[in-house]
C-alpha cells in the first residue's frame, strides 16, 4: 500500500479528507501521508484535529453543513474522500447526510475535483423495507454520482476493528450479557470486512484508472449471520454466551434493550439494529476483483481487532 513520492518536477496529487476525525478517517490519514500525496483535512475544531496529525499536514476549518465553508478547502484539489455519517449527531440524519452531500457536491463541481472517493453501505437499495440508515447511504452515494465528478462509491458491511460503532456495540454486548435474547435480525446474514481491508480499498481507490462513477461492493471473504459473529467474539475471548431466540423482538425494542448494557446512544443504537434487519453481502464481486486485495477472514479480523493488531503503525 505505499507508493515512492513523486519527483521534485511532478506537483504532489492533493487530497481533501472529510470525516478524519472519525474511526475510518483517523486510520486512513497515516496510510495517505506516506503514500506521497498532499493531504488537507477539514474540521469543524481545527485545532482539536491538529493536535493528533503530523504538523505538515493541512487542517483547515469547514462544516459539510456550512456551504461557504467548503470552497475554499477544496481549491487546488484532484480527490476528495468523503467519510461523514450524521447519524451520530443528528436524530434528523437523513435531511442531514442529504443536505451535507449537496454541499460538497456543489463546492466539488465548482473547484474541478476529478473524482470523490465515498464510504457507503452494502443493502439492497430497492428493499422495500431498507432501512433509515442504509436507504440515507445510498442516498449520499447518489447525490455525489448526479454532479459530473467521477465517484468511487465503496459500499462494505460491518467494519471490524477496534474502533467500529458496530464492533463496539456488539462487544459491549456479549461482554455485559452472558444470556441474550435473539431477535430475527441476528440470522441476517451479512459479510463483515476488517477495518485493514477497509482501509487497502480506500487507498488503492484513490489510483484507479478514469472510467465513471461506479458503486464497487467490498466484503470479507466470509458471508456470516451477526449471530455467528456474536458466538465467533465470545469464543475468541473464552466467554460462554447463551443466545435465545425469541419470536418477536421489534429493532426499536431491540434498541431499548441495547442501550440498557452498552454506552452507545440510544438513537445510534436503534438506527444500527434497523438497518441489521436487511441483508448486507456483496452480490456482485466485479469491482472487488478490480484490485489486487484478498480479504480476510472474519475469524482473523476479529482476532486482530481484539489483540490490537489492526491499530495503525506508526507514521
Amino acid at each position: 500500500m505505499t507508493m515512492p513520492p513523486p519527483s521534485p518536477d511532478q506537483p504532489a496529487h492533493r487530497i481533501l479528507l472529510l470525516g478524519g476525525s472519525g474511526y475510518v478517517g483517523g486510520r486512513l490519514i497515516p496510510l495517505l501521508e506516506r503514500s506521497g500525496v498532499t493531504l488537507r483535512c477539514v474540521a469543524r475544531n481545527p485545532e482539536k484535529l491538529r493536535l493528533l496529525v503530523n504538523a505538515t499536514m493541512e487542517v483547515v476549518s469547514g462544516d459539510v453543513l456550512d456551504a461557504a465553508s467548503l470552497d475554499g478547502a477544496m481549491a487546488g484539489v484532484e480527490t476528495v474522500y468523503y467519510l461523514v455519517h450524521l447519524m451520530a449527531g443528528s436524530k434528523d440524519f437523513e435531511r442531514q447526510d442529504g443536505e451535507a452531500a449537496q454541499n460538497v457536491a456543489a463546492a466539488a463541481g465548482k473547484a474541478g475535483v476529478r473524482r470523490m472517493v465515498y464510504l457507503g453501505s452494502l443493502g439492497d437499495e430497492n428493499a422495500p423495507d431498507l432501512s433509515p440508515h442504509l436507504r440515507s447511504r445510498h442516498e449520499v452515494g447518489r447525490i455525489f454520482r448526479t454532479i459530473g465528478v467521477e465517484t468511487v462509491e465503496l459500499r462494505a458491511s460491518v467494519v471490524i476493528g477496534a474502533g467500529s460503532l458496530s464492533f463496539t456495540m456488539m462487544k459491549s454486548l456479549c461482554d455485559r450479557l452472558p444470556v441474550m435474547l435473539c431477535p430475527k435480525w441476528l440470522t441476517t446474514p451479512t459479510q463483515p470486512i476488517a477495518i485493514d481491508d477497509v482501509l487497502a480499498y480506500l487507498l488503492a481507490t484513490k489510483d484507479l484508472p478514469a472510467s465513471g462513477s461506479r458503486v464497487i461492493e467490498i466484503g470479507g471473504s466470509d458471508v456470516v449471520t451477526y449471530g455467528a459473529m456474536i458466538r465467533e467474539y465470545a469464543r475468541q475471548r473464552g466467554l460462554r454466551r447463551w443466545l435465545i431466540s425469541v419470536p418477536v423482538l421489534t429493532p426499536y425494542l431491540s434498541s431499548l434493550w441495547l442501550a440498557l448494557v452498552t454506552p452507545a446512544a440510544f438513537e445510534v443504537g436503534r438506527h444500527l439494529i434497523e438497518g441489521l434487519r436487511n441483508p448486507t453481502v456483496v452480490r456482485d464481486r466485479k469491482g472487488m476483483d478490480a484490485f489486487a486485495i484478498r480479504p480476510m477472514a472474519m475469524r482473523e479480523a476479529m482476532e486482530k481487532a481484539l489483540t490490537g493488531g489492526d491499530d495503525p503503525a506508526p507514521a
